[in-house]
C-alpha cells in the first residue's frame, strides 16, 4: 500500500497495499525525458505498480470464492495471500543485486513479464496446491517491480520535480487499494474468481511494451557481483518454514503433529544459522548489522507488528462480512474500499510535513486511530447494519496517510545514504513477512476464539433447556425437519460465535496499537530533512 496497505503486503492485501519501497540509486546518466514519452513513461510505470499493488488487495475479497471452488476452508484459502507475502518479501532484498547484475530497465521488463505470466497461471489453477505454487512464483518475480519503479520514475524527470513525480507514483500506490476491492468482488461476483489474475494480462503486456520501448536506451551500467548464496538459501528455508507452520498449524493440532514439531525446529534452527552467517559475511543478502541503529531497530519493530496487525485485521474483516453476514464479494469490497479516501487527500500533506513536524508525533497519531477504529469494531454484532462498517474504514485511512511515511523517516533517519537501499530493502522484507505472518495469526486465532464462544453459547443452552425447547418447536412448526432446525440453531450459534471471535481480535489489535506507541518514542527524532533527504523519504515510505 503506498503509503496504504501493499501494501501488501505483497501480505496481500482494504487489502493491504504493499508500501513503496525505497528504489537501488539509478546514476544520472541520461537527460530526463520530455513531452510525449515524458507522460507515457510515466504511465508504463504507474500502470506496473498499479497492477502490482491491487494484485496483493484484489483477492482478499475473493477469498470465500476461491476456497469454495477448490473445496478448501476460507482459513485454507488465505494462503493465497500469505503464499504472495511471504515470497514477495524473500525477494525484495535481491533487487539490488539483480539491478546492478542484469541492469534497471531489462530487470524490471523482464519482472513485469513474468508477472503476467504467473498472473495467467494463477487463473488456470484448478486446486488450492497449484494456486499457492504459481502465488508464490508471481511474488517473487514482482519484488524488484516497486522499487524498479520509482528508480525510472525519478530519472525520467528533473531533480527539481522530484517531488511531483513521488506524489504522481504515490496516488498510484493509493487508487489501487480503492479500486482492488470494488473490483475484486465484481468480478468475482459478476464473471468468476480466475478473472482477477487474468485483468493482469492486458496491463502488464501494455506497460512491458511501453517501458521497453521507451527506456531501453536508458539501461544503467551492469556488473558481477558476488551474491550470498547461503545465506539467500537460509532466508528461504527459515521463512517458508515458519510461514508453513503458521498456515497448516491449526489444520494439523500444532504441536500434537509432527510436521509441525518439524517445521518450527527448522524455522528456529535455519533462523538461529542465518543470523551468525549474515553477521560473518562479507556480502550479506541481508545487512543485519542496521539492527545496530536505534531508530532503525526500533523503527522497523513499531512499523512490521502495525502491519502485521493492521493486515491481519484487513483480511479477516471481508471473511467476517461474506461468511458470517451474507454480504457478497462486491458489497464486502464496497465495505473496505472507502479506506483510500482520506489516506489519498492527507497523503500529500504528510509528505510535505514530514521533515518539519516531528514524525514521532505523527505516528503516534496514526496508532491511536489505528486504536479507535478497531475498538469501534470490535462493537460489531450480527446486526450492524452496512452503514456502521464503512464507518472505521473511512477513518482508516487517516491512520494510513499518517502511519507509513513518518515511520519509513525515523526508520531511515541518520543512516549514510550509502546504506539507505539496503535499510530499505531489510525493513520492508520484514514488514511484508510480518503482515503474511498477521494474516495465518489472526485466521488461526479467530476460530480458536470462534470454538471457544460456541462452546460457551451451547452451555448456555443445555442450562435453559426450556428456552432451547421452545426454539426448536417454533423452528419445526415452520415445516423444518428437526435435524433441519438443529441446524438451523447451529448456524445462529456459530454466527454469534464468529462474530465474538472477531471482536476479540479487533479489541486486542486495538490494545496493542497503543503499546506500540511506546516502541515509537524510544527513537530518537530525526533532523529536518533537506531537499534530498526528503526525496530519499518520499520514495522510501
Amino acid at each position: 500500500m503506498g503509503s496504504a496497505a501493499s501494501l501488501p503486503p505483497r501480505d496481500g492485501a482494504a487489502p493491504a497495499p504493499a508500501a513503496p519501497r525505497t528504489p537501488p540509486p539509478a546514476p544520472a546518466a541520461h537527460p530526463p525525458l520530455q513531452g510525449t514519452a515524458l507522460l507515457l513513461g510515466t504511465l508504463s510505470l504507474s500502470l506496473a505498480t498499479f497492477m502490482n499493488v491491487l494484485d496483493s488487495s484484489i483477492a482478499n475479497v475473493s477469498i470465500p470464492a476461491i476456497a469454495g471452488d477448490l473445496g478448501v476452508s476460507p482459513a485454507q484459502g488465505t494462503w493465497v495471500i500469505t503464499s504472495f507475502g511471504v515470497a514477495n518479501a524473500i525477494s525484495v532484498p535481491l533487487t539490488g543485486w539483480l539491478t546492478q547484475r542484469f541492469g534497471a530497465v531489462r530487470l524490471f521488463t523482464v519482472s513485469v513479464l513474468l508477472f503476467v505470466l504467473t498472473s495467467w497461471l494463477c487463473g488456470f489453477a484448478s486446486s488450492l496446491e497449484a494456486l499457492v505454487f504459481f502465488r508464490v512464483l508471481q511474488g517473487l518475480v514482482a519484488g524488484p517491480m516497486i522499487p524498479l519503479s520509482q528508480t525510472l520514475l525519478l530519472a525520467s524527470y528533473p531533480p527539481a520535480l522530484a517531488g511531483t513525480a513521488l506524489a504522481l507514483w504515490g496516488v498510484t500506490t493509493l487508487v489501487a487499494p480503492v479500486v482492488g476491492p470494488l473490483l475484486g468482488g465484481w468480478i468475482t461476483d459478476n464473471i468468476s474468481w480466475p478473472w482477477i489474475f487474468y485483468i493482469n494480462v492486458p496491463v502488464g503486456l501494455l506497460a512491458a511494451a511501453l517501458t521497453w520501448g521507451i527506456y531501453r536506451r536508458r539501461e544503467t551500467p551492469v556488473r558481477k557481483l558476488p551474491i550470498d548464496s547461503v545465506g539467500l538459501s537460509l532466508l528461504v528455508l527459515w521463512v517458508g518454514a515458519l510461514q508453513l507452520m503458521l498456515d497448516k498449524g491449526k489444520e494439523l493440532d500444532w504441536f500434537a503433529s509432527g510436521e509441525i514439531t518439524a517445521l518450527a525446529i527448522v524455522a528456529v534452527v535455519g533462523f538461529a544459522v542465518f543470523l551468525v552467517w549474515e553477521l560473518t559475511d562479507a556480502h550479506p543478502v541481508v545487512d543485519l548489522r542496521l539492527f545496530g541503529q536505534r531508530n532503525f531497530a526500533f523503527g522497523v519493530l513499531a512499523l512490521s507488528v502495525a502491519y502485521a496487525l493492521f493486515f491481519g485485521n484487513v483480511v479477516l474483516l471481508p471473511l467476517w462480512l461474506q461468511q458470517w453476514l451474507g454480504y457478497t464479494a462486491t458489497s464486502a469490497g464496497m465495505a473496505l474500499a472507502p479506506v483510500g479516501v482520506l489516506a489519498i487527500v492527507l497523503t500529500p500533506l504528510v509528505g510535505r510535513k514530514v521533515g518539519q513536524w516531528d514524525p514521532r508525533r505523527m505516528a503516534t497519531g496514526a496508532f491511536i486511530v489505528f486504536s479507535l477504529v478497531l475498538w469501534m469494531r470490535s462493537q460489531f454484532t450480527t446486526q450492524t447494519d452496512f452503514v456502521h462498517i464503512m464507518v472505521p474504514t473511512v477513518i482508516q485511512g487517516a491512520a494510513m496517510a499518517f502511519f507509513f511515511i513518518p515511520l519509513t523517516t525515523i526508520t531511515l533517519s541518520g543512516l549514510p545514504h550509502t546504506r539507505i537501499p539496503s535499510a530499505a530493502g531489510l525493513s520492508n522484507f520484514v514488514r511484508i513477512t510480518a503482515g503474511a505472518m498477521g494474516t495465518s495469526i489472526a485466521t488461526t486465532l479467530w476460530e480458536s476464539r470462534a470454538a471457544l464462544h460456541h462452546a460457551r453459547l451451547t452451555e448456555g443452552l443445555v442450562q435453559g433447556q426450556g428456552v432451547f425447547a421452545h426454539t426448536l418447536d417454533m423452528l419445526t412448526a415452520t415445516g423444518l425437519s428437526q435435524a433441519q432446525a438443529l441446524a438451523q440453531i447451529n448456524r445462529l450459534i456459530d454466527q454469534q460465535a464468529y462474530t465474538r471471535a472477531a471482536d476479540d481480535i479487533f479489541l486486542a489489535s486495538a490494545y496493542i496499537f497503543l503499546l506500540l506507541i511506546g516502541l515509537i518514542w524510544l527513537t530518537r527524532r530525526p533532523q529536518p530533512a533537506s531537499g534530498q533527504g526528503a526525496a530519499d523519504a518520499g520514495g522510501a515510505h
